[in-house]
C-alpha cells in the first residue's frame, strides 16, 4: 500500500477524539454503504451484542452503531457451554425480539452453525427467515467453502459480514476457544481468507482473538472494514458481548475485556434493596398503592 494514500494514513495514524469534526454524526444509524465510508474517514465503528428486546430499547439511546444478534446467544442467555446450540429457530425468535426495541439501530445476525452449508436453498431461506425477522445483514463464519454462497446472497440483496480467526462454530476443529494466527501459516491463510470475503461481496469482516499485528495486515489489505474482538486497536472497529462489557458475570473476564460497569453488584444491590422493603412492609408504600 502507498503510504501516501488515505487508506495508509489511516492504519498509521488515527485521529484522537479532538480531532474528530464535531458537525459528523456518529450517532445516526448506518447504512452497509456507510460502514465502508466509516473505513475511509477512519471513524471506528462500534458494535455490541444484543439478544433481546429490553436490552434493544436501551441500546437504542446509546451512541453505539450496531448490534450483534451473535450465536452466544446460547451461551449467554441459555447456558450452553458453546455456539453451536444456536439453532435457526432461536436465532429468528431473539433477532424479532431485538428488531422491536432496536430503534433503527443496524442489525446483523448470525447464520447459526451448519445453517450455511445445507446448501443453497436450505441456506437461502434460513437467510430469508432472519431478514423476515428483522435483521439487516447476516454474519456467516469462515470463508472455505462459503464463497460462492456469500455471493449469492449478496446478489439476491441481503448484506453479510464475514468472520475470521477464532470461529466459535468451529472450536472442536480448532482444538477449543484459542488465539488463532500466531504462526505464519495460519496467518497467511487468514490474510488470503479476508481478501476473498471481500471479493465475494462482504461488506465489513469481524476478526475474533487474533494477534495484533495480523489484524493490522487484514485491515491494510482489504477495503472494507474489519471489526475486532481480540485482535487489538488496528482494527477499523470493536465489538463486544453486551453482559461482558457490563460485568453481569462477575467470574468471567477474558482478557481481551474491558468492563465498563459493575452489572453483576448493580442486580444484586437492587434486588436485595427490594428484598429489605418487602421484609420490612417499607414496599409498597402509598405511593405504590391504589386506594
Amino acid at each position: 500500500m502507498d503510504i501516501g494514500s488515505p487508506m495508509a494514513y489511516c492504519f498509521v495514524r488515527r485521529p484522537s477524539p479532538m480531532e474528530v469534526d464535531p458537525e459528523v454524526n456518529m450517532t445516526r444509524t448506518l447504512s452497509v454503504q456507510e460502514f465502508a465510508a466509516r473505513k475511509a474517514a477512519c471513524l471506528p465503528i462500534s458494535m455490541v451484542t444484543c439478544y433481546d428486546h429490553w436490552s434493544a430499547r436501551l441500546l437504542a439511546a446509546t451512541d453505539v452503531d450496531c448490534l450483534l444478534v451473535g450465536d452466544s446467544v446460547a451461551m449467554v442467555m441459555h447456558g450452553h457451554d458453546s455456539t453451536i446450540h444456536a439453532d435457526l429457530d432461536m436465532m429468528a425468535l431473539h433477532t424479532e425480539a431485538v428488531s422491536r426495541g432496536a430503534g433503527g439501530k443496524f442489525i446483523v445476525t448470525d447464520m447459526p452453525f451448519l445453517a450455511h452449508r445445507a446448501g443453497t436453498p436450505a441456506a437461502m431461506a434460513a437467510v430469508g427467515r432472519l431478514v423476515q425477522a428483522g435483521a439487516m445483514a447476516v454474519k456467516i463464519e469462515g470463508a472455505a467453502g462459503n464463497l460462492e454462497l456469500i455471493r449469492h446472497i449478496v446478489e439476491s440483496g441481503v448484506p453479510v459480514m464475514g468472520h475470521l480467526g477464532l470461529t466459535p462454530q468451529s472450536h472442536l476443529v480448532l482444538g477449543g476457544h484459542r488465539v488463532q494466527g500466531r504462526d505464519e501459516q495460519v496467518a497467511a491463510s487468514i490474510l488470503a481468507s479476508a481478501g476473498q470475503l471481500a471479493s465475494a461481496g462482504c461488506f465489513a469482516l469481524v476478526l475474533e482473538c487474533v494477534p495484533d499485528t495480523l489484524a493490522e495486515r487484514v485491515t491494510q489489505s482489504v477495503g472494507i472494514p474489519t471489526i475486532g474482538i481480540g485482535a487489538g486497536s488496528g482494527t477499523d472497529g470493536q465489538v463486544l458481548v453486551l453482559h461482558d462489557l457490563l460485568a453481569v458475570n462477575e467470574t468471567f473476564h477474558p482478557r481481551f475485556v474491558r468492563q465498563y460497569g459493575e452489572g453483576h453488584r448493580w442486580v444484586r444491590e437492587a434486588v436485595d434493596a427490594f428484598h429489605r422493603d418487602v421484609v420490612s412492609r417499607r414496599f409498597p408504600g402509598p405511593a405504590e398503592t391504589f386506594s
